[in-house]
């Protein structure tokens, strides 16, 4: 069976131009005070567990692809969070590295028993409001384990990295209030 000539389905949301979602302000140099495998392992659960850099990174890109047609400011904005997203797992990353640790995709668990990130710690939906509601939800988490590790961790460097991450997602949850008052 043969296709009639017809013009092409095209993606006209450009995503050129976005910059990542994130305060202007510095981040505190990338140094710890010795290797400690202990606050490395705490770190993991940060870098990619349920609460993580990388389930935020890929719940934002998933409800980036399902928006950009319906929704291109939307999109946009989503996709800048996940950008600021990725700058704080490669901060962590630097972090775990610098205290001894491995980066990999699974946490160290208490008794060096590791877990492998997956799927299922995201929270995904079809609906837009309750996408937005996901990712508020997961960024008062993230806010939330972040004190808790500081609280953990007697390093002031890796600290000061961990607290200006935190004042990012503060801006984040922001940014998706805002776009959840815009909706209908």
């Amino acid at each position: 069976m043969e296709q009639k000539s017809r013009s092409p389905i095209t993606m006209n949301c450009s995503m050129s131009g976005i910059k990542p979602a994130m305060l202007d302000l510095p981040y505190p140099p990338t140094q710890v005070q010795c290797r400690n495998q202990d606050y490395a392992d705490i770190l993991t659960f940060d870098y990619c567990g349920q609460v993580s850099e990388m389930s935020a990174i890929t719940q934002y890109i998933n409800n980036e692809n399902r928006l950009c047609l319906p929704d291109c400011t939307l999109a946009r904005t989503l996709l800048a969070i996940a950008m600021a997203e990725m700058m704080h797992l490669q901060k962590l990353g630097e972090l775990i590295q610098l205290l001894g640790g491995e980066v990999s995709f699974a946490v160290t668990q208490p008794g060096g028993k590791r877990a492998v990130w997956t799927l299922e710690y995201l929270t995904l939906s079809r609906d837009t409001r309750r996408m937005l509601c996901a990712d508020v939800e997961a960024e008062q988490d993230a806010i939330a384990q972040y004190r808790a590790h500081i609280r953990k961790i007697n390093d002031e460097y890796v600290n000061a990295v961990l607290r200006r991450i935190i004042r990012d997602e503060e801006y984040h949850i922001m940014l998706l209030q805002g776009l959840m008052e815009e909706l209908h």
